[in-house]
């Protein structure tokens, strides 16, 4: 599999994102309001129509959805921790740290719903389909719960208010309702939410500053050594642990090695937090996809798969 032209697109997008924003009128202002729209409608109906696309049988991949849970806890778990390691939490920041945790567990839904179709056929669209429904809600929450603790907003407003959580909750209740898209409207919502990954990649790309990277080393190394090397391992441990088939251990260590979501940049931007940074840390990892996935696809599935 050619992991460089899977993830090439979206590093293109970062990188037209940063050269348009330095060298042209459409400077910040213009992608201030991008974020926006992003954040508040385009990736939320992405998410929504990502969740009710397929209904999600609970009883058949119940060992799926608990390694999934399992391997979500385990990255949420590592990225708080960071700061209290002995030896490296002094050297992180704590604000920085609230608004860069989530690029630790949270993933490129884009880049999940290509590859696993890649990896496992139809089957494997139905697989991710059903992580997609039980993480996103648990990596949200995960993701917000730092940022409005740290900013003493409260977590619970700071939830209820929050556009992407808004959206897979109400998915996962159309999901469970037995909801579909209609068929004449799936086109349009497809298109709209299919807007949200180049526009959201792009502002990231905007936002960036890489100069940030350099002045939180230990956080950079922290929340990508657990993004691209640990949560892969735990992965590997889980589908062995759970005694998952071909398939679904093989869309479990996908999951666990993909790029973190571009969507981090947007909702750490708007929730008053470093989006320069983070949109760094989006770009880093992006490319650390290129070694992580074949990493994971490769000699782990080979290890597990094989046990």
């Amino acid at each position: 599999m050619n992991f460089l032209q899977l993830l090439l697109p979206d590093f293109a997008l970062i990188l037209l994102g940063y050269l348009v924003c330095r060298y042209t009128a459409l400077n910040r202002t213009v992608w201030e309001q991008v974020e926006s729209l992003v954040y508040f409608f385009l990736f939320p109906v992405l998410l929504f129509q990502s969740i009710v696309r397929s209904p999600l049988d609970l009883g058949a991949t119940s060992s799926l959805i608990g390694a999934g849970l399992l391997l979500g806890l385990s990255g949420i778990g590592l990225s708080y921790l960071l700061p209290h390691l002995p030896g490296l939490g002094r050297h992180i920041d704590r604000r920085e740290h609230a608004g860069a945790a989530q690029v630790a567990f949270r993933f490129n839904s884009y880049i999940a719903l290509a590859l696993s179709e890649r990896v496992a056929g139809t089957q494997g669209l139905l697989l991710i389909a059903v992580l997609i429904g039980v993480c996103v809600p648990l990596f949200n929450v995960g993701a917000v719960w730092p940022m409005a603790r740290h900013s003493d907003t409260g977590f619970l407003r700071a939830l209820v208010r929050n556009p992407l959580i808004i959206a897979t909750a109400l998915g996962l209740a159309a999901n469970f309702a037995g909801f579909r898209v209609p068929v004449w409207l799936e086109p349009t919502v497809s298109r709209v939410g299919g807007a949200s990954i180049p526009l959201g990649l792009m502002a990231a790309g905007a936002g960036m500053r890489l100069a940030h990277l350099a002045q939180q080393k230990a956080l950079t190394t922290g929340v990508l050594a657990i993004r691209h090397l640990l949560l892969p391992l735990v992965a590997a441990g889980l589908a062995w642990a759970f005694s998952l088939d071909a398939a679904q251990a093989t869309v479990l260590l996908a999951f666990s090695a993909l790029p973190t979501a571009s969507s981090c940049y947007v909702l750490a931007s708007r929730m008053g937090y470093n989006g320069a940074y983070v949109a760094g840390l989006v770009t880093l990892s992006t490319l650390l996809g290129l070694a992580s996935l074949p990493f994971a696809l490769g000699f782990l599935r080979g290890l597990v798969v094989s046990a």
